[in-house]
């Protein structure tokens, strides 16, 4: 099935499994908010179409939390497909509060052994693109996707889906 001007069509591509424990700030930034680094330990992802883990230390997570507490996350790093392609993922996105305390509690989950945050009190939202070598996994250099992701004490969890 395909996307139409009317009905844009959303197909399950991958689920993405990341932890990072080191965590770095930069605090009260000339632009407002701070800057946040967590870098990539570990990971895996798998998929209909593909499945491997992600390569430690190739990257992580910068992102700019404004000043109205939204975190403006730019996240390179490197996947390795079970069949040895290294693929190159940048992922932009946003992560908020629908609640007004849910930022300051999704930090203390994650950072303080908080109790756990619901789902539905945030918005975690990825837009990925990849570079990778011709051939058997180009099909995601020519393609949209998004993400929806959830955040964990130790990392994230984001199911991404091409636009097909």
């Amino acid at each position: 099935m395909y996307s139409t001007l009317e009905t844009p069509h959303l197909e399950f591509a991958f689920e993405c499994r990341l932890q990072f424990t080191r965590v770095y700030s930069i605090p009260d930034i000339h632009n407002g908010g701070f800057r946040s680094a967590v870098l990539v330990d570990q990971g895996t992802f798998e998929g209909p179409r593909l499945r491997g883990k992600a390569v430690p230390n190739s990257g992580g997570d910068y992102a700019h939390f404004r000043d109205d507490d939204t975190a403006v996350f730019d996240a390179r790093y490197l996947l390795e497909v079970d069949d040895g392609t290294i693929i190159y993922m940048q992922n932009k996105g946003y992560l908020w509060g629908r609640k007004p305390d849910a930022m300051q509690r999704l930090r203390a989950w994650a950072f303080e052994n908080g109790p756990p945050v619901a789902h539905e009190d945030y918005y975690l939202r990825a837009q990925p693109t990849f570079e990778t070598p011709k051939g058997k996994h180009d099909w995601m250099t020519r393609h949209v996707f998004i993400g929806v992701g959830e955040r964990r004490p130790d990392g994230n969890f984001v199911r991404y889906f091409a636009l097909t």
